[in-house]
Parts: C-alpha cells; sequence; structure tokens
C-alpha cells in the first residue's frame, strides 16, 4: 500500500485527485499508476485501469492471475468492472468511498454473486494515510477557490 500511496502522491501535480494503485505478482509490481482523468482528458484514466493495463502489458494477457491490486481509495463501479474482467483475485483498499465505492460502501461489483468472477476483498488498509492525502487535496482545492 505505501507504493500505492506514493503513486498517489504524483497526481496532484498535475491536477489530479491523488489515487495511487499498484499490481503486485510474488512481491514485484507488474504495474503501478495514479490518477490521470486531468492529465488525459480521459475519464477512465483512473488508477486501477491504468495499473491493470500495465500489468497486463507486463504479463502479455489480459488476464491478471496471481496479483493482488493495492488502491488508496475503494474501487468504483468502472473499476471493479475492469478488477472483475481482468481475473484480478485479490483487491486490498485504503479507505473506503462513500459516494462512488463498489466494494461495498455504495454498490459491491466484486462481490456480487452473478458475476463469473469474486476478489477476496480487504479494505481498510492504510485507510488513516489514504484518506488523509485525498482530505489535503479537495482542503486545498476549496482554500484555492476563494
Amino acid at each position: 500500500m505505501d507504493a500505492a500511496l506514493a503513486e498517489a502522491a504524483l497526481a496532484p501535480g498535475h491536477g489530479d485527485v491523488p489515487i495511487g494503485a499498484v499490481v503486485v505478482h510474488d512481491g514485484r509490481a507488474l504495474g503501478a499508476a495514479h490518477n490521470e482523468r486531468e492529465r488525459r482528458a480521459d475519464p477512465t484514466a483512473h488508477a486501477e485501469v491504468l495499473a491493470l493495463q500495465a500489468a497486463a502489458a507486463a504479463i502479455g494477457s489480459w488476464r491478471v492471475l496471481d496479483a493482488t491490486l493495492y488502491v488508496t481509495l475503494e474501487p468504483c463501479a468502472m473499476c471493479a468492472g475492469a478488477i472483475v474482467l481482468a481475473r484480478v483475485p485479490r483487491v486490498v483498499f485504503g479507505c473506503p468511498d462513500p459516494k462512488a465505492g463498489a466494494a461495498g460502501s455504495v454498490l459491491d461489483v466484486l462481490a456480487e454473486p452473478r458475476l463469473n468472477h469474486r476478489p477476496d476483498v480487504l479494505g481498510g488498509v492504510l485507510a488513516e494515510p489514504c484518506a488523509e492525502l485525498l482530505r489535503s487535496f479537495f482542503r486545498g482545492r476549496r482554500t484555492a477557490g476563494r
């Protein structure tokens, strides 16, 4: 999760919300990314999607098996869908997202029994530092907007 936090810290440098993700297999990062929606002008450029794309490229397969995705914020519905489709077996997230979380907060896509894959999910890992990074970012935006 420390690596995901380090990724998240890079996002505000280009105006993006500080969310970071890392895909790990056998102790090695296969893909790491942070939000780049503003930088790319792309609504799908979430940290999880970008990290999964990098991991898939590294292993040469769309199936990201035997890996763990670490992400600083509970995945949204789009990212949860990508996680299911990539067959990621384990997801570890930092803080919950009470507005858009799809791993139990608003929806629970990752536990949906009608889908063909359900990863193990562990939330709340380093939740406070993950949440503080987000609070600080949005506090700065509110202050700058005055």
